[in-house]
């Protein structure tokens, strides 16, 4: 199973994503990690994006198609893949294409998470965490049960994220409609767009993600077995 998954920050497409890598066995490969590996790493792709970083430059298309290509061809890649981050335009989407279509490959669905910006910046703003054991709650619909005492371990210590803050949580999403917009005519157009409802609850999203996606010809465990 070969996925994109598009959604912008908050609207859940992490959860989605870890879903559907334990059903399908597959990674999901968030090319802004891989490329930070690969420059840790020191390999020969690495030395040559961080050249182009301290250049002040970005780090080309092809360049990062080449990584991804690396990736799709290790073992953990054998029943598929999950992108996240790449492709962000029609031009970088045609190049992803063309180095699938030489593997006799393509993806398979391209998921969109559609959501209600005003709704996703209550819920992005609203977050808060455990200082001590960091777990999650929100000011409307995840409140401790004693305020400001922690559910978990008893901690009256809560953090909030710097940047949970209406403007720049309102940035981010002008700046990811702008850059996704164009690629959905792109994928509509191939027959392999579906967009979901994000406003729905997690397993309602779920459910909606699983009806959309073909049945998989082959689940390989790793191990031997087969996957349902």
């Amino acid at each position: 199973m070969k996925l994109l998954l598009l959604g912008p920050p908050g609207a859940g497409k992490g959860t989605q994503a870890h879903r559907l890598m334990a059903r399908y066995a597959i990674p999901q490969l968030a090319t802004g990690d891989m490329l930070r590996k690969e420059v840790a790493d020191g390999s020969d792709l690495g030395r040559t994006a961080c050249e182009i970083m301290e250049r002040g430059d970005l780090v080309g298309d092809d360049l990062i198609v080449d990584m991804i290509a690396g990736r799709i061809d290790q073992q953990d890649c054998r029943n598929g893949f999950i992108l996240d981050g790449f492709p962000r335009s029609p031009a970088q989407a045609e190049a992803l294409d063309t180095m699938l279509s030489t593997r006799s490959s393509a993806l398979d669905r391209v998921i969109e998470i559609g959501v209600d910006d005003d709704i996703l910046v209550g819920r992005i703003t609203g977050r808060f965490t455990c200082r001590a054991c960091g777990a999650g709650y929100h000011d409307v619909f995840r409140k401790p049960a004693e305020s400001g005492v922690c559910d978990f371990c008893g901690s009256r210590g809560f953090d909030r994220r710097a940047d949970d803050n209406e403007e720049t949580v309102r940035s981010r999403l002008a700046v990811y409609h702008r850059q996704t917009a164009p690629l959905l005519p792109y994928y509509a157009s191939r027959g392999i767009l579906v967009t979901v409802d994000g406003m729905a609850a997690i397993d309602v999203v779920t459910e909606q993600i699983l009806a959309a996606l073909p049945a998989p010809s082959r689940i390989d465990s790793g191990d031997g077995r087969l996957l349902q």
